[in-house]
């Protein structure tokens, strides 16, 4: 878990993470999610779809985005506010992917921050992009 401070998240601070998809968290966000699309939960529909397995739920790679904001960037203090994220390619159980996160705007009135971030699987394929908002909280007691 990181600790940063307002204060210390200038622009170009970045952090990152890796993360395998395994079978267990598709089946938990199916549980979770209650989506049941064939694409996801049945390997013949998939693969009659074009897909070489089952296509793992798009939230479930965008849910990387909190654990990013929550734990990374700027972790603990953080309160996310926004994540507008974009599916560019499909992932797939047993796919490894990097989390990667970059300051990119303050701003100081509200302690708070954008944040651009990348999600790419094991080749470097770009499989999600982000843009974050998040405000930091201060040290003592809730903002």
């Amino acid at each position: 878990m990181k600790y940063y401070s307002f204060e210390e998240l200038k622009e170009g601070v970045s952090e990152s993470f890796n993360v395998t998809v395994t079978e267990e968290m598709l089946e938990a966000f199916r549980r979770m999610s209650g989506d049941e699309n064939p694409l996801h939960c049945d390997a013949e529909y998939a693969k009659e779809s074009g897909f070489p397995d089952r296509v793992v739920y798009g939230m479930l790679t965008a849910s990387f985005y909190s654990t990013l904001a929550g734990v990374y960037l700027p972790g603990e203090r953080c309160l996310l506010q926004e994540v507008n994220s974009r599916f560019r390619a499909p992932v797939f159980v047993g796919d490894t992917l990097t989390v990667e996160g970059t300051v990119k705007e303050r701003h100081e009135g509200f302690q708070r921050i954008r944040i651009t971030a990348t999600i790419r699987n094991q080749e470097g394929k770009k499989v999600s992009t982000a843009e974050i908002w998040a405000s930091i909280r201060p040290k003592e007691g809730p903002a």
